[in-house]
Formats: C-alpha cells, structure tokens, sequence
C-alpha cells in the first residue's frame, strides 16, 4: 500500500475516515448552547455526543457550547466552575464521557492476536496549571487504562497513544463497548492507586490516580476541542467534515426540532384526529436513528394542533404512541377537535407557536 506523509510522517495509503468520534470540533449543539447547574445529575446537556457524569460532587459548573477561534476551530465544549467542591467524599467523580458503540470499533481488532494501538489527540486550555486524566474504557470486558495530561491557559494539542490489547472481544453492536472519560474531579476511591501502562482489569483506584480537582475553585474553567481518535500510534490532523455530514452523524442518538429562526408556525407532523381531544401525528426522522427513541416536547404550551375551520388548539399533553428507527407516531393531548364532533380520523398537523420549542427523539447511549 502507498504512504502519504503529512507534516513528514509517514502513513498508511488508507487516510479517509479516520476519526471514530463525532462531533469532535463541538459544532453541533442541538440541546443548548449554555446549561447553568452542571453537576447534579448525568446527562448530554450541550454539545452533542459529549456526556457529563458525575457522582456525589457538591461542585457546579456552567456547561457551554463556545465560540473560541483558533487552528482551524471556531467552537470548544467550556466549563465553568460557579460552585466549589473542596470537601470531596470517596466516590465523587465528575467526568466528560464520550461513548462509542461496538460496531464502530471493530478495527481495533480489539481481544485478539492482531490488535491495534489507538492514538487520542485533542485540545484543551484552562484557568491555570491542571493535571487531569483521560481514560479508555472497555465497558464489555470491564478493562481500562487512564494516561493524564497537563493544561495551561494556552490552547496545547494533546496526543496520547494507547496500546493495544489482546484481551477481550468487543461486541459488533449497536451497544455502548467503550468510553472515552477526561476525569476532572476524583474522590479518594479513584484515585488511591497506581496509573497502568497498559491495559488492565478495571480498579477503581487506578483509574484517576494524580488528576486535580476542577471544582477546587469558582476561579476554574476547562476548555475542549478538536477531540480524534483514530487506529495507530500517530496522531494525525485533524479530520473536518462538513456541517451538514456532523449534523447528521449526530442526529443517529439525538434528533432536536425547533422553530429554527422561523417567523411562522413550524410544522412538526402530520396526521389526524382519533377522539375528540386526541390528535396523532407522524414524524419522519432525517437520518436511521441508533435505536428505537424516545420522545419529549417542550414546553408542552407552545405545541398546537390545528383543527380546520376553528384554528389553533393548545397541546397540554404528548406521548409516544408507536417509533421505530426511521420515524415516529406521536399523540397530543389538546382541549377540543372543534365541530367535527368525535368519531375521529380528522385531517390535522401540530406546529411549534413558541421560539422555545423543541421536541426531542434520543437514542443516545
């Protein structure tokens, strides 16, 4: 096979498609672009495909989708630091996870003889000096490996090998195999051990030995971009796609609809009246979803069905009645399908009335 060299290295002829995360430049940010709170609960509450995980901590932090420009960038993941934790419990953490199905990453050749090393590049910047940690984790066979990695409050790219490991076939499914966890916050319970150099058995103590605490100060931010991973040992630039490619690739685990900047009503589904107070539509998703979603709108008042010759009913109620990968069929609750009486199978489509509305189908792991 053919080299390439990029910045005099050398590399496989095999370039394209070379990054197995999404959404790696934070572009996409189809929940919301700021989230005060962070820190409570779990959860994808910003940009796409990055989780927040967390347990025990007292300490809160603002969550952002940010504009910061620099080496081909023009978006980071930030976090805020708003309130302090500097009495930590055992079996605190607080982590950004990113999870990746099995499927996608069957040219590990993971648990077998030929298995491939995996190479983690990405940027960050903070407040200050920290030391923080990276894990790769092997949800199937409960296996792990955490390297740490230092910040400035310059933006500095990172590239950090792992190494292969023979041990522990992972599952060609659509399930959720490996993570990926920059640990920022660790109680004693994590941290009490020693970091391994290579792939090991999951203990706890190991797994964010000599990070630093993010929530040691309100002073603290933490800024993330430019996130690749990709097979071999050298990291290699990194690999933009286009907006509307990472738009969809994301929307596989979260589809969000909006009013989107429009003036008028924003249709959502069509369908019909099935009672008298009952309306059902039907939703075609962009893109295969990862699994069968589920569905939420909200607010819930800013959701209308429109009945013919009486005009807009207000939803106070939505459900998923049937879903499948490729589209759903949702039911609304609103006061009236007006003179049409009851016997139902009334034409009607829901729209958005309100610049706050979005309903949501996720499938997310």
């Amino acid at each position: 096979m053919a080299l390439i060299k990029i910045n005099n290295k050398s590399l496989d002829g095999n370039y394209g498609r070379r990054n197995i995360i999404i959404n790696g430049a934070m572009s996409v940010a189809q929940r919301n672009t700021s989230v005060t709170g962070v820190g409570a609960t779990a959860g994808y509450f910003t940009c796409d495909r990055w989780k927040i995980e967390t347990n025990g901590t007292a300490g809160r932090a603002t969550m952002s989708q940010t504009a910061d420009v620099h080496d081909g960038f023009a978006n980071c993941l930030k976090l805020d630091c708003t309130t302090a934790d500097t009495s930590i419990g055992a079996s605190e953490l607080f982590q950004i996870s990113y999870k990746i199905e099995g499927q996608d990453l069957q040219r590990l050749k993971k648990g077998t003889s030929s298995a491939e090393s995996f190479t983690v590049s990405f940027y960050t910047k903070a407040s200050g000096s920290f030391t923080f940690g990276l894990e790769a984790y092997d949800n199937d066979n409960d296996r792990q490996m955490t390297k740490l990695f230092a910040t400035t409050t310059d933006w500095v790219r990172h590239e950090l090998t792992f190494p292969a490991d023979t041990t522990g076939l992972l599952d060609d499914n659509t399930g959720q195999s490996f993570f990926l966890s920059f640990w920022l916050h660790s109680g004693s319970n994590f941290k009490s051990g020693t970091l391994g150099t290579s792939f090991a058995s999951s203990t706890n103590g190991n797994r964010a030995a000599g990070i630093d605490s993010f929530f040691s100060s309100t002073d603290n931010n933490f800024f993330l971009t430019g996130v690749q991973m990709e097979v071999g040992d050298t990291a290699t630039e990194f690999e933009h796609r286009s907006s509307g490619e990472e738009l969809m690739l994301c929307q596989r685990y979260c589809f969000v609809m909006t009013r989107n900047g429009s003036s008028s009503n924003q249709n959502v589904g069509v369908g019909y009246f099935a009672s008298a107070t009952g309306a059902e539509t039907y939703t075609k998703f962009p893109t295969t979803m990862r699994t069968t979603p589920t569905a939420s709108a909200s607010p819930i008042g800013e959701f209308y069905a429109l009945v013919p010759l009486t005009g807009w009913q207000q939803a106070s109620g939505m459900g998923l009645n049937e879903a499948g990968n490729d589209g759903a069929k949702l039911g609304w609750t609103v006061s009236s399908n007006g003179s049409f009486g009851t016997d139902g199978r009334r034409g009607t489509h829901v729209g958005m009335r309100g610049d706050n509305a979005k309903l949501k189908f996720d499938a997310e792991l």
